[in-house]
C-alpha cells in the first residue's frame, strides 16, 4: 500500500513538473522511482521532506527566470532537471532512508533532515542570490567575481541558503505534526521540543552543506573557457563553439559537487545531533 500510494504521489507531482518542462523525460523517470521508494521505505515525513524541496526549488527556479537567464547560461545544467540531477539532489537521501528502514536509528533521520537541508540551501541560495545587485566574491580569496561563477557567494545567497535550510527542517515537522499515524524519527519524546532542533539542524545543515558546495566548486569543480566571450563557464560547450577546461578534475561536475555538499550537509547534521 505504502508504494501505491508513493507511486500515485510522485506520478502526479512528476508528471505536473514535466508537462510545464521542469524535468526532463529521464528526469520524469528517476523522480517517479526515487518518490515511490522514498515513501515505501520511510513514511510521509521522508517523502514530504523531499517534495518540499522539490516544489520548492522548482517554482524558484522559474522565478523571474528573464533576469537570471544571463548568469544560468553558463551553468553546465539548468532548466528542465535531468536523470542525473534527481539522483545527485535525491540519491543520498534514498540511501539513508533504506538505512533507516533496515536499522533504524534517530542518526538515519539527522542526516537525512542535513542531507536535505543541503541541496535545498545550495538551490535557494543559487535561484535567489543570483538576483543580487552586488557582485558575489570568491570564497577562497574574497575576490569579486562574475555572477554565477562557482565558489562566488553574496551576502543575499548566504541569507537565501539559510532560510532554505530553516524552510526543510520546519516542514518536515509540520507533516509529522499533520499526518497521524507515522513513526517519530528522531527519538525526541516532546513535538514541541523537536522543533527548535530540527529548525537547527536544518539551519546549520543547510549552511555547511551549501558552503561546501561553493568551496569545491572554486577548486575541485572542472570549469571551462569559452573562446568565444571569454567567460568563465561550468559547461563544455558555449556560444555554440566547445570550450577549453582552464581548471578542476574530470568527472568533478556539478552533479558530483552537488552530491559532496550534500553529504557535507548530512555530516554537519550528525555532528550536531550527536552533540543533543
Amino acid at each position: 500500500m505504502e508504494a501505491l500510494i508513493g507511486l500515485a504521489g510522485s506520478l502526479l507531482i512528476a508528471g505536473a513538473a514535466y508537462l510545464k518542462r521542469s524535468l526532463s523525460l529521464s528526469g520524469f523517470a528517476a523522480a517517479i522511482l526515487l518518490g515511490t521508494a522514498m515513501y515505501a521505505l520511510g513514511s510521509a515525513v521522508w517523502f514530504g521532506t523531499l517534495i518540499a524541496f522539490f516544489l520548492s526549488s522548482t517554482l524558484l527556479s522559474r522565478w523571474k527566470k528573464k533576469a537570471k537567464e544571463a548568469v544560468e547560461s553558463g551553468y553546465e545544467k539548468s532548466g528542465r532537471r535531468d536523470a542525473g540531477q534527481v539522483a545527485a539532489n535525491g540519491g543520498l537521501a534514498l540511501l539513508l532512508c533504506a538505512a533507516n528502514a533496515w536499522w533504524p536509528h534517530p542518526m538515519w533521520w539527522y542526516a537525512f533532515l542535513g542531507v536535505m537541508a543541503a541541496v535545498n540551501a545550495d538551490t535557494w541560495a543559487t535561484e535567489i542570490g543570483g538576483l543580487s545587485k552586488a557582485p558575489p566574491r570568491s570564497i577562497l580569496s574574497g575576490r569579486r567575481v562574475a555572477a554565477g561563477t562557482s565558489g562566488g557567494v553574496s551576502g543575499l545567497g548566504l541569507a537565501a541558503s539559510m532560510a532554505g535550510g530553516l524552510f526543510i527542517g520546519l516542514v518536515a515537522w509540520l507533516l509529522l505534526l499533520a499526518v497521524p499515524g507515522q513513526d517519530e524519527p528522531s527519538g525526541i519524546a516532546s513535538t514541541w521540543l523537536q522543533l527548535p532542533v530540527w529548525l537547527g539542524i536544518g539551519l546549520f545543515g543547510g549552511t555547511v552543506g551549501s558552503l561546501a558546495d561553493s568551496l569545491l566548486g572554486a577548486t575541485v569543480q572542472q570549469m571551462f573557457r569559452c573562446g568565444v566571450c571569454g567567460r568563465e563557464i561550468e559547461a563544455a560547450h558555449h556560444c555554440g563553439q566547445p570550450a577549453v577546461r582552464i581548471r578542476g578534475f574530470a568527472g568533478w561536475n556539478n552533479d558530483a559537487v552537488n552530491v559532496a555538499g550534500s553529504l557535507a550537509g548530512g555530516l554537519a547534521a550528525v555532528a550536531v545531533a550527536g552533540g543533543l
